[in-house]
């Protein structure tokens, strides 16, 4: 019988009949055979004996495999050979003090594959950890890179080197019997390092109680942590652990899977549990773009998340990443109705002065825009989710663009309605002004901010050229009204036919006629704003175009005769020249403008 303590792996012995007769299960005895088997119980005490050691600490001892490997094949050829003869003797004498000798040598040989599994575990970090400082900064100089790749080939040997002994280790351990003792190990000193690693790349273990107290700006900053440290987790860290977990353990699939389970699950689930419970906070549109940018960053890693998490055992991680991405969606649709909703809503009713961009303008197409360089997440959330006001909709917005690249047609629907919402507010919003054409200008002035947002940025794709175009020939038909509104008394304070032959005093009448016009629209319209360049040109110079040509038709065929005429200075105070000068004063928003001014110029429309 084995002796009290004493352990037997998987060989169950039959009981003799008796002390001389052999049991008929036993397989009869080769004198040859046996004395291999002899053999190698001699040569495996020899090896096991000399590197037994009583220390029970695993530290300050010479590990085996660090000092030769020939001499540790040697040792594990030896355990295998061991191994064999206790099968042997299983099978032919149960009873034998052999196989009790066996057992004995096979518990030291396991007993000091035990310290080196954990000598090599804990020795090799440098080699088998995977090195998460690289996400932190990929700037390399060329003398670096050339010392860095030799440096990578140095331990990517190590490394390899090391994991072929774990395995060696793990392989011989496990098909001794003693796999339970071999996992303990790995698990205890894989999973310290694993959660060392989180901790490092500054994932936190936060519940969803404790976000949800914290002030935005203390929740962005962790998430701005947390999209650095998801990539590193992923590609590198449980990556690598799966590499080495699959490898170290292939003997044996269900100690492999049990093992990165037990190693990874929690800190996977504490990373993908953040960005859900940050979904689950108060939701307000100047969070949109971080939910976004979780949303992104576990969508674009899902299919290594998918591949890394692949066994049963950990289909929680899986079921925990997809519960985020649900809930940042389900987020990002509540924010975009709020969004739309807070435009619907605004209540401001003080004119802008001079007919200027409206804020409202300036932050939705900054919104907008922005959310466009979100197209592709956002494609995917707003799937099948249609405007709820779709029906009151122009149908030329629900164009999805030509080209075959360009993303799917919901986010530009709803992109497009959120633009129509706005254009339907700032409509409102002229009809505050008292003076028609400055209504026109403001509807021109903010109808031309939308279309150059969405010209210089991702909205151009998503609403196309034909939207661009629809909407700057509407600019087009702002300033014409403006022009005809703003600028008809001055117009037709001129004859009809300027060349025509009329009297002095009908002259003097039609030149007191258009001082009075045009200064009245000078001084009203040097305080009005046109504050893009482009349509401040084109509209100046339609002006001159119409108007300078009729003055100075008028002028030259009146002026000659009216100097002989008393007072003539008071009534012929404007020359031909002085047009372009007094209309490049226009829409600068400062009331006079510093521009040099005419000799004719009156008092009243000096400029300083």
């Amino acid at each position: 019988m084995p002796r009290k303590g004493m352990r037997t792996i998987f060989f169950k012995a039959s009981s003799p009949s008796s002390s001389h007769q052999s049991s008929p299960l036993r397989a009869p005895s080769s004198p040859l055979r046996e004395s291999m088997m002899d053999e190698n119980i001699d040569n495996a005490q020899s090896i096991i004996s000399k590197w037994n050691s009583d220390e029970s600490s695993f530290a300050n001892f010479t590990s085996l495999f660090h000092s030769s490997h020939s001499e540790s094949k040697q040792f594990l050829s030896a355990v295998a050979d061991l191994q064999r003869a206790m099968h042997f003797f299983v099978n032919h004498d149960s009873t034998s003090e052999k196989l009790i000798r066996s057992q004995t040598l096979m518990q030291l040989a396991m007993k000091r594959l035990e310290k080196e599994f954990y000598q090599i575990l804990s020795s090799s970090r440098e080699y088998l950890d995977p090195d998460i400082s690289d996400f932190e900064d990929d700037r390399t100089s060329e003398e670096e890179f050339g010392a860095s790749s030799e440096s990578v080939s140095g331990v990517e040997r190590e490394s390899e080197l090391a994991m072929a002994d774990l395995k060696a280790i793990a392989d011989c351990m496990i098909s001794s019997g003693y796999g339970k003792e071999c996992v303990k190990i790995y698990k205890l000193v894989r999973k310290s390092i694993v959660d060392e690693s989180l901790y490092h790349l500054g994932v936190e273990r936060l519940s969803y109680s404790q976000i949800q107290k914290m002030d935005w700006e203390v929740i962005e900053k962790k998430i701005r942590h947390w999209l650095n440290a998801v990539k590193a987790a992923v590609k590198t860290l449980f990556y690598g652990e799966r590499i080495l977990c699959d490898h170290v353990f292939s003997a044996s699939d269900s100690i492999r899977e049990s093992c990165f389970s037990e190693i990874t699950k929690e800190g996977a689930l504490s990373l993908f549990g953040f960005p859900e419970h940050v979904a689950r906070c108060k939701k307000t549109p100047e969070k949109m773009f971080r939910i976004l940018d979780l949303y992104e960053s576990i969508s674009d890693l899902w299919p290594e998340i998918d591949s890394i998490f692949s066994f049963e055992s950990t289909s929680a991680v899986l079921s925990q990443a997809t519960s985020a991405l649900i809930r940042l969606g389900e987020a990002v649709r509540t924010m975009l109705s709020d969004f739309e909703a807070a435009i619907q809503k605004d209540s401001s009713k003080t004119p802008i002065r001079g007919g200027g961009v409206h804020p409202l303008t300036r932050y939705v197409m900054n919104y907008i825009s922005f959310l466009s360089d979100y197209s592709g997440v956002l494609s995917v959330i707003v799937a099948e989710w249609q405007p709820t006001v779709q029906s009151s909709m122009p149908e030329s917005y629900f164009e999805s663009p030509k080209s075959g690249d360009d993303p799917t047609p919901e986010i530009s629907l709803r992109l497009a309605w959120l633009v129509l919402v706005l254009l339907c507010k700032l409509d409102g919003r002229a009809g505050l002004y008292k003076d028609v054409s400055l209504s026109y200008i403001f509807l021109a002035n903010n109808l031309q901010y939308v279309t150059t947002k969405v010209r210089t940025s991702n909205l151009r794709y998503l609403l196309g050229d034909d939207w661009i175009t629809k909407h700057e020939i509407k600019v087009k038909q702002y300033a014409s009204n403006y022009e005809r509104m703003g600028w008809s008394k001055v117009f037709s304070s001129l004859p009809e036919n300027p060349s025509a032959d009329i009297s002095p005093e009908k002259a003097k009448e039609y030149f007191k006629k258009f001082n009075s016009a045009f200064e009245e629209v000078y001084r009203k319209q040097t305080s009005w704003v046109v504050p893009d360049n482009k349509l401040q040109e084109e509209i100046k110079l339609s002006i001159a175009k119409k108007l300078a040509p009729a003055y100075r038709a008028f002028y030259e065929k009146n002026r000659a005769r009216l100097r002989r005429e008393p007072g003539s200075e008071s009534v012929v105070r404007f020359a031909p020249d002085d047009m372009g000068n007094y209309l490049s004063d226009l829409f600068y928003g400062t009331g006079v403008s510093g521009s040099t001014s005419s000799s004719s110029s009156p008092s009243s429309l000096s400029r300083g």
